[in-house]
């Protein structure tokens, strides 16, 4: 019950507002007027009228600033795992007592009311507008829950966007788009595969990139990959030819008499037996893969001229190495032209070791292709062989660069052991889509966990993609 000094107050301003003067003979009068208890009560019930319609319009005003709030929550993507929570402190949302949001019903994403938080695994996109239902602290039970709306936008996988569609099986120069491999390959295996980028799933193209391996005469393997140019129109037919020209040539009399020489040249050299047995198998490395090289850029000019195709039509890179076991370890001969590495890592994954450097950098990012002549007569022509022996290896790895582009990024990460290491995880199942590969030869599923690995996904990275492990 309001006080008696407040009663006449407000009695006071009443009569001022509606022109009612107190003459001074009605003093006694009004006194007494202001202590009547039904005057009190009507009192009572102007203030209580007047505090409810103020905070009824607090209230209002209050929904009306929630409402014109701009608040946007962080989008979402289907299939990738999402969270966000709705930071009331920062909302400037403390007045608020009870709140759940609705809308999220088909999108595979739930509401944690008492976190006031938004999580799950988005399973369709769209832009969608949620509801957010709440009350304000002094709002009666009763009442209607306040409504405001929150756009979320889930984005579409970006890989549902690209088509897969077949490439032209009649077209003469057709190959598969996709093909794995687990081999024995000398005392070692070979796990190898080559994908069809997206790019040119999309529209139905080839897969341009090829590889190829064999076990040769006198303990000998090798292991060839070629990225056909993505410029060329017949690059695919280019890499078919390159790499079988390669395991050809090796297959050969004059080839397999060679490389049975190459022992008493190496036991020359690692006993140091025989005079300047260094130069003799520096020699020996550049003659022979030299040969092997220039065989397979004459076996491309050939089939060029008879197919009556431009010779840059079938460019494509080339790397190969050959390995062999012998009692002080293993020797690797390789060749690289182009911008797709070769490596080696020791058996306690302490060291990495470049077979071939890779054309970048040089040519200010312009990769060379084994169907330049210019290749052969290049200075630096003698630089893309190497020699290297290591007592035992746990990988030797050849890849394109749809696998390098994405997964090194930079030419400098590929010296880089830990960087590797980060490889072998990626290829473990450390990854962005938990996908891995038990490089076990007992992995009956190893084929299928490759096949499966090699299409990972890398914005901006759709090009093909061959690797080739031995381990």
């Amino acid at each position: 019950m309001p006080e008696p000094g407040s009663v006449k107050e407000q009695l006071t301003e009443l009569f001022r507002k509606n022109n009612i003067q107190v003459p001074s003979n009605r003093k006694g009068l009004f006194e007494s007027f202001i202590k009547e208890e039904k005057v009190v009560a009507a009192v009572n019930t102007i203030n209580q009228t007047e505090n409810h319609l103020m905070a009824e319009w607090k209230i209002q005003d209050r929904v009306a600033d929630i409402k014109g709030q701009s608040v946007r929550i962080l989008n979402a993507s289907v299939g990738k795992s999402y969270e966000a929570k709705l930071d009331f402190e920062k909302l400037g949302w403390t007045d608020m007592e009870q709140w759940r949001l609705e809308g999220l019903e088909e999108t595979g994403l739930s509401f944690d009311e008492k976190q006031a938080q938004i999580t799950g695994n988005p399973s369709s996109s769209g832009d969608i507008k949620l509801k957010f239902l709440y009350k304000l602290k002094g709002q009666a039970e009763e009442d209607p829950f306040n409504e405001k709306e929150i756009p979320l936008t889930i984005n579409p996988d970006p890989r549902s966007l690209w088509k897969n569609l077949d490439s032209d099986r009649e077209d003469p120069y057709w190959k598969e788009d996709n093909i794995t491999v687990f081999e024995p390959l000398g005392d070692k295996y070979l796990l190898a595969s080559s994908k069809r980028g997206r790019s040119h799933a999309n529209v139905g193209s080839f897969r341009e990139d090829d590889f190829a391996y064999k076990d040769l005469q006198n303990g000998w393997s090798i292991v060839v990959v070629s990225d056909g140019a993505g410029s060329a129109k017949f690059s695919r037919k280019g890499s078919d030819i390159a790499c079988r020209s390669v395991v050809d040539f090796f297959e050969q009399e004059d080839s397999v008499k060679s490389l049975l020489e190459f022992d008493q040249i190496l036991r020359d050299h690692n006993e140091k037996t025989a005079p300047d047995s260094q130069g003799k198998l520096k020699l020996f490395v550049y003659n022979t893969l030299g040969k092997a090289a220039l065989n397979v850029h004459k076996k491309l000019e050939d089939f060029a001229s008879k197919a009556g195709h431009a010779l840059k039509d079938l460019s494509c890179t080339l790397i190969f190495t050959l390995f062999k076991k012998y009692e002080t370890g293993y020797v690797f001969l390789s060749f690289g032209v182009g911008d797709c590495p070769i490596a080696v890592l020791d058996k306690e994954l302490s060291q990495v070791t470049l077979l071939n450097w890779i054309d970048v950098g040089e040519f200010g990012g312009g990769t060379r292709f084994i169907t330049m002549p210019e290749i052969f007569k290049n200075e630096k022509f003698a630089t893309r062989f190497s020699f290297r022996q290591i007592q035992d290896f746990s990988y030797l790895m050849l890849m394109s660069d749809g696998v390098y582009d994405p997964k090194f990024v930079v030419e400098a990460n590929l010296e880089d052991v830990n960087k590797w290491k980060e490889f072998l995880d990626d290829l473990k199942g450390k990854n962005e889509d938990g996908v891995k590969v038990d490089i076990n030869p007992d992995n009956n599923d190893i084929v299928m966990q490759f096949s499966d690995w090699m299409d990972f996904w890398s914005t901006g990275n759709h090009d093909d993609r061959t690797l080739a492990i031995v381990f």
